[in-house]
């Protein structure tokens, strides 16, 4: 009982510690969490201590349980001792079955507590995932693994306690019925004691009646039991005792067959049958004979009527006094009764009082606790609201750094972009100075070559003396060729420049 207690116990710790560990991953995901979330988060946690409370309540009344089933095996066993000397073979059965049981009750208990190291291990495990972590997809998804595995095994505890628990209530109804009708079979026994009532006489040596003075119906019990095979119908008593059992718990209907081809696997169901048979024809002789014997023990009784006529006189004033004494006695009785009542109902008056002051000064403590509760989140909103004007703040300042960072940006970027600007007219005077001055030097070659041709053409002329007419300045003359190339003839640098080439600079150098 004590490790259901703590299944329970452990299963609800699980689930506020589920719920608990929820809420917090939600803060740490969602930074600035409003006002009524707060509040909300606040009133669970009341829930779960009161949760925590009932808990504790129940683990308080399972251990007061267990130590009252301590205290009842302890009185069981003493007794068992004591009527041991006249029902050994009882006795011994009784303890083979009780060993039996607390080896069923030890391997329970140590599976229980498997099941429960098990599902400690597995919230210490999502508490460890959860300690100075960031949230991560890869995290969620191993903690909902963790939190599945921690809710199957609780489940799966819960319906294996709970199947227990059914068996266990079956087997308890079944045992009622079986102790009932025993105890009323035990009725009927001290009910046929008590209509034979001993004379008072000196004791007498009882002697066993011949044949012929026994009714017919004890003979013909007797001669039953003797052609049957006795009291167990010939099976040996074991196997009585369980068809007797299962026969009670069915009250003698046909479904009982059934189970007791279980418990009897050695039995064909005709044996059953024929058993079931001759013990209900023993049950209708056992009557018979009972109510024989009741006739003539009301005959004898009638007979010893007239023997003890002389005596009723005595046993008269005997009974006169015993009443007398038991009027005395029961007066006294009544009397301490009723001065037991009356201390028990001032004892009662007494403990309603003390309930009502605790009651009422749990009430008080309950309501100090709610206020304190109540000026600690109104202390953290306080702190909450705090802390967001101070991030507002930073995120204003941090806005204005940027702000200033990138005008410093454009500024700089302007001041290359005109750097580059004055950088590139530069280069364009420079290129245009080397193109006129190749040109320059180009003209001057050409001329130097007409020069030498000039002479070169004199020489020859010199040389040969011909009357050829021919237009002296046709070699001098440029062509069309050389007229057509000198008009597309320009400086090289004129156009703008595109497109700049320069080394790459690293990226740790880049903004400095």
């Amino acid at each position: 009982m004590a490790a259901l207690a703590t299944t329970l116990c452990t299963a609800k710790q699980c689930s506020m510690f589920t719920v608990a560990r929820e809420s917090r991953r939600n803060e740490q995901g969602q930074g600035d969490c409003s006002v009524q979330q707060l509040c909300t988060s606040s009133l669970d946690s009341v829930d779960h201590r009161l949760a925590r409370q009932k808990a504790a309540q129940f683990l308080r009344e399972a251990e007061k349980n267990k130590r009252q089933i301590e205290k009842l095996e302890k009185e069981r066993t003493l007794s068992a001792q004591c009527r041991k000397n006249g029902w050994t073979d009882v006795c011994g059965e009784l303890e083979e079955h009780e060993k039996v049981l607390e080896d069923e009750r030890n391997a329970e208990k140590l599976n229980l507590q498997k099941q429960l190291v098990k599902i400690h291990n597995g919230v210490r495990k999502f508490q460890t995932q959860l300690t100075d972590v960031k949230p991560t997809p890869e995290l969620i998804e191993r903690l909902k693994e963790i939190m599945s595995e921690v809710e199957i095994s609780i489940n799966t505890l819960k319906e294996e306690q709970r199947s227990c628990l059914e068996e266990l209530l079956k087997e308890d109804r079944t045992c009622r019925q079986e102790i009932t009708a025993y105890e009323k079979k035990i009725e009927n026994w001290s009910l046929a004691a008590k209509s034979d009532p001993k004379p008072l006489a000196a004791p007498t040596v009882k002697t066993k009646l011949p044949d012929r003075d026994l009714p017919a119906e004890v003979r013909a019990l007797e001669v039953f039991l003797q052609k049957t095979g006795g009291l167990n119908g010939g099976w040996d008593q074991f196997d009585h005792q369980a068809f007797l059992r299962v026969w009670t718990r069915h009250s003698g209907q046909p479904a009982y067959r059934k189970e007791a081809k279980l418990y009897l696997p050695a039995k064909t169901l005709e044996e059953i049958e024929e058993h079931e048979d001759w013990h209900q024809e023993l049950i209708s002789l056992q009557d018979r004979k009972r109510e024989a014997v009741q006739r003539w023990k009301a005959s004898k009784q009638q007979e010893r009527q007239t023997r003890i006529q002389s005596q009723k006189e005595v046993e008269e004033a005997e009974r006169r006094e015993k009443e007398a004494k038991s009027q005395a006695h029961q007066h006294r009785t009544e009397e301490e009764k009723r001065e037991a009542a009356r201390r028990l109902e001032e004892w009662r008056e007494e403990k309603r009082r003390n309930e009502e002051r605790e009651k009422e000064q749990r009430l008080c403590e309950e309501i100090q606790r709610r206020r304190r509760e109540k000026e600690e989140r109104r202390r953290q909103l306080e702190v909450k609201l705090t802390v967001e004007e101070q991030l507002r703040l930073r995120r204003e300042q941090e806005e204005e750094e940027g702000r200033r960072k990138r005008e410093e940006e454009q500024r700089e970027m302007e001041e290359r972009r005109k750097e580059a600007t004055q950088a590139i007219r530069h280069f364009k005077e420079r290129d245009l100075h080397k193109v006129e001055a190749k040109l320059q030097e180009k003209q001057l070659r050409e001329k130097e070559e007409e020069e030498r041709q000039k002479r070169i053409a004199a020489k020859f002329k010199e040389k040969v003396d011909s009357q050829v007419s021919r237009d002296p300045s046709r070699l001098t003359r440029p062509t069309k060729g050389w007229d057509e190339r000198m008009k597309h003839i320009g400086p090289s640098g004129g156009g703008p420049v595109l497109q700049m080439f320069h080394r790459a600079v690293p990226t740790w150098r880049q903004g400095l």
